[in-house]
Order: structure tokens, then sequence, then C-alpha cells
């Protein structure tokens, strides 16, 4: 479906956003990842994906809290492809405090890699978009983009200016054959989770599974993490001709989080 296209997904080496580089490459899509890691790690996982997926890979270790090298980034997609087509903004990080406990710093920090660098790529990226009659934009929010949980002041104010700002850009490109939408998770296995899981097991006495359907079930009704591979999934269908008239939503994938 996406041959030919070029995707640069942020925070692409691990996580949600490798798994939603994999589900565009296996659509024929060519990659620019993003991220930190090991050197040589990223380069097995680069060189993989070109050989599991026939498709070229490229690397940027773009600092996403750094417009320059934003900026830089995209334009070496552009030239080293020739066109951008697809943008994933997934790169983000979290902190946990009361509000009067929270650190100015990672405030910022968190501000400038979940929400500003959103603005940054849009802002390279969606003129060459617009020139060529197409273009999906992608921003992964959470269910914290559209409600809150207390002591994560930053990642909410952050999550919901991503959903505010996926808006702003839909209308803008409405007519330009560029979409702009935001999906929305809700708890997501990811190595990083498996990790609060086990603590949280072990410091309760509890199995696993004890520990992780008492976790998922303080948000949601359904007590079943979202694979990552499902956000892939619908990443794919929103680059989609099915989805083209679908632009300046928010797509909860959260097992019901924000029915309640």
């Amino acid at each position: 479906m996406l041959k030919g296209k070029t995707a640069l997904v942020t925070g692409s080496t691990s996580g949600i956003g490798l798994a939603i580089a994999r589900a565009l490459a296996a659509e024929g899509a060519h990659l620019m990842l993003n991220g930190f890691g090991d050197a040589g790690a990223i380069e097995t996982l680069r060189a993989g994906l070109e050989k599991e997926f026939g498709i070229k890979a490229r690397y940027s270790g773009a600092d996403m809290s750094k417009p320059d090298q934003i900026a830089e980034m995209v334009r070496a997609a552009e030239k080293e492809f020739g066109a951008l087509d697809v943008l994933v903004n997934n790169a983000g990080i979290q902190h946990v405090a009361n509000i009067e406990d929270f650190p100015v710093e990672r405030w910022d920090a968190i501000i400038a890699i979940n929400l500003s660098s959103a603005f940054h790529t849009i802002r390279a990226a969606v003129s060459g978009m617009k020139k060529r009659k197409w273009g999906r934009i992608i921003n992964i929010a959470s269910a914290h983009g559209l409600v809150a949980s207390g002591q994560k002041a930053a990642y909410v104010a952050a999550k919901h200016g991503i959903v505010g700002l996926t808006k702003v850009v839909a209308i803008e490109a409405a007519n330009a054959g560029v979409t702009c939408n935001a999906i929305c998770p809700g708890w997501v296995m990811t190595p990083l989770v498996e990790q609060q899981i086990n603590a949280r097991a072990k410091a309760a006495g509890q199995t696993f599974d004890e520990a992780k359907v008492q976790l998922v079930a303080e948000k949601q009704p359904m007590h079943e993490f979202t694979r990552p591979e499902n956000i892939g999934a619908l990443a794919v269908f929103l680059c989609s001709d099915g989805a083209a008239t679908i632009t300046g939503s928010a797509y909860s994938i959260d097992g019901g989080w924000v029915a309640q």
C-alpha cells in the first residue's frame, strides 16, 4: 500500500515507535528511524528492517529537544528518499511527581520532546507534502491527551497539546491532500511497562498476571494491554485510501479508558 513512500517515525528504535515503523515497512514504505540507544544495536535493527521488508532504512540520531537537529533530520529524509510522505511523531518521555515537587527542568524537557518536537517536524515536513498533494501526519498522543491523571502535569499538558496541534494542522491542510490525526493509546505492553509490573508483583507478593490485571484495571474497563503492533496497524489504516477523509481525529485505542 505504501510502496515507494517514505516514512519518518520519531522514537522508533524501540517500543511503540518501532512497531509502527515495522508496520509501515511491511506495507513497502522506506524508513527514516530516530531514537536513542546503542549504536551497534541500532545498526543491526536498521539493516534487519531492510533485509526483512526489502525497503531502504536510514537512521538519524537527532535530539528531539533541538529544533535545528529536527529540521536537519527532515531535510536528510527528503534528500535521501526524494520526499517525506508519512510523518509519525512518537518520541516521548515521562516524569511523575506532584506539581509542587515537579522539577522545572523535567517540565521543560517533557514539553520540548513530547509536544514542541511535533511542531518542529510538522513545520519542516508539511510544505513538501502540500506541494506533492499527498501526506499523512500521525501524532502519538495518549489517553492522557483526552483525560488527566494526577502527578503527570507535564505529560498530560503535552498530550492535550498534541491533540490540539493535530486539529490545527488538519484544518490548515484539509484541501492539500494531507491528513493529520492523533492516536491515543491507553496502557501499552512495552518492555518498560513489563518492568513496572514485575516490580509491583514483587512488592505485593503477587504473580505477574495478578499485578498486570490490577494495574490495567485502575484505568481501563477492558483488562487487556494494547500491543504496540495494534497501534502500528491503526497507523497503517490512517495512511490508507480508506482514511483519505479522516483528519483532525483523535483515535482512542485504550480498552475503554475514556469511555467511562
